[in-house]
């Protein structure tokens, strides 16, 4: 409403703009489209529902909603092995794209060029002669500074598959906010992974920006892998240009054998997305699920904390009726001006009893939840609005399964290295700084 008082007619104009914006809604209607055709590959097994609604009516609920609202189920036979360092992960990856028969998808935010990329784009390649089929898609951003414009050219001339997700124009357009913030690698249709954790060296420690990077990331293998290939499939098809084109032959990568292995402690599984673009939250929703149900405690790593109103209410209704509710955050930042509007919420969010961290070691880039020892959340959704709003997320919510244990235990390892923030040192902070972020903490939304 401030564009219409302070300036009515630009007010107008500029709410028009953003309105009837034409590829935002055009690729909306492109995602609706792609979903209802691939339904049959997103079925829900009622026995695995039935069987959650048995062992917790509140969490069949939550699954019910992901797979009503998102499209995503929620799967019983499916293995999840936690990394608490992006190095940890970087390992596994590299063990697993060997393994690679058929084909590899990645699809991340942030890919730059150096050693973690370089081992990486190695592999694809020799995949790529051993008759692999290899898709690349990255983020536009990345042509900002990261990577050449003309990257997907290159990759193609190797012989990999390659798209730039919503390029960055010249132009003004509304649809260049919605980032695609995923990270998701796919081998086979057997093995996914997906977390915090970009293509470059300042995830795995080989870079070092903001002292120690602190990230996680989980591994998935057997029949919930077939949701993040869906996924990669859908953002992959989404453009104009492939609508018009051949039509993806799902089948072939979705109709697949899966390598079933018993697993002891395995639990439930759901993999989802947000769409940005379809005023259905469901990350934020997730989140706040888990708050709303919590019974002894939630467990929070983010990097960023920019909260909307609703968000606030239930971190704070959690803390007064008795949830340890525990959030670290970094103890270096990455972007001052986000570390400023973050801290306008401490004080609020400690007054009511939520326990608030910085990490002493550096940048705390990890997204996760984990609470009450048997539910847990590891993807890309940060506490923010434009994780919330404005882009495209991922992520795995886990139910009794034993690698839940592991995360928990990271958590407390990693309290071990943070300091504990008083509600008194808000009014110690630089006075510029607070002033900084009040001022700043008004374009929230836009964060």
């Amino acid at each position: 409403m401030l564009p219409f008082i302070v300036l009515p007619v630009f007010g107008i104009f500029l709410y028009l703009f953003v309105k009837l914006q034409f590829k935002p809604r055009w690729m909306n209607n492109r995602l609706k489209q792609l979903t209802q055709s691939t339904l049959q590959f997103s079925t829900q097994k009622p026995e695995v529902m039935g069987e959650l609604a048995q062992e917790d009516p509140y969490v069949a609920r939550l699954a019910e909603y992901v797979g009503t609202h998102a499209n995503y189920p929620v799967y019983k036979n499916s293995e999840v092995k936690y990394f608490p360092l992006g190095e940890d992960k970087f390992a596994e990856m590299k063990r697993q794209l060997e393994k690679a028969r058929y084909f590899i998808f990645l699809e991340y935010f942030i890919v730059e060029e150096g050693e973690m990329w370089g081992a990486i784009l190695e592999i694809l390649k020799r995949k790529v002669k051993e008759g692999v089929e290899v898709r690349f898609m990255y983020d536009g951003m990345c042509s900002l500074s990261l990577l050449p414009y003309r990257y997907p050219k290159k990759m193609i001339a190797e012989g990999i598959q390659c798209k730039m997700f919503a390029p960055i124009r010249p132009m003004l357009s509304t649809q260049q906010n919605n980032r695609d913030h995923r990270k998701i690698l796919v081998i086979d249709g057997q093995v996914a992974f997906t977390g915090g954790i970009n293509l470059a060296d300042e995830y795995i420690n080989k870079r070092v920006r903001f002292g120690h990077w602190k990230d996680t990331a989980i591994m998935i293998k057997g029949e919930a892998v077939k949701s993040f290939t869906l996924m990669f499939l859908k953002m992959w098809n989404v453009e104009k240009r492939v609508a018009l084109s051949n039509k993806e032959d799902y089948e072939k990568y979705l109709n697949i054998q899966i390598e079933k292995t018993p697993v002891l402690g395995a639990g439930y599984i759901i993999p989802y997305a947000d769409n940005p673009l379809d005023e259905e939250n469901v990350g934020e929703n997730v989140y706040l699920d888990m708050l709303y149900t919590a019974k002894k405690y939630v467990h929070i790593m983010t990097p960023y904390l920019i909260l909307d109103y609703q968000f606030i209410v239930a971190l704070t209704y959690a803390a007064k009726r008795g949830i340890d509710v525990s959030i670290i955050m970094p103890g270096i930042p990455d972007k001052q001006y986000a570390f400023a509007v973050a801290k306008t919420y401490y004080k609020e969010l400690i007054e009511a009893g939520v326990k608030i961290y910085e990490y002493i070691p550096g940048f705390m880039h990890a997204k996760s939840f984990v609470s009450d020892d048997d539910k847990a959340v590891v993807g890309t959704i940060n506490l923010d609005y434009r994780s919330f709003y404005h882009h495209f997320e991922c992520a795995a919510y886990i139910y009794k399964n034993k690698e839940i244990e592991k995360i928990e235990a990271d958590f407390q390892n990693c309290l071990r290295k943070c300091r504990r923030i008083e509600a008194s040192e808000y009014r110690e902070q630089n006075i510029l700084f607070r002033i900084m972020g009040r001022v700043l903490r008004i374009f929230a939304p836009l964060m």
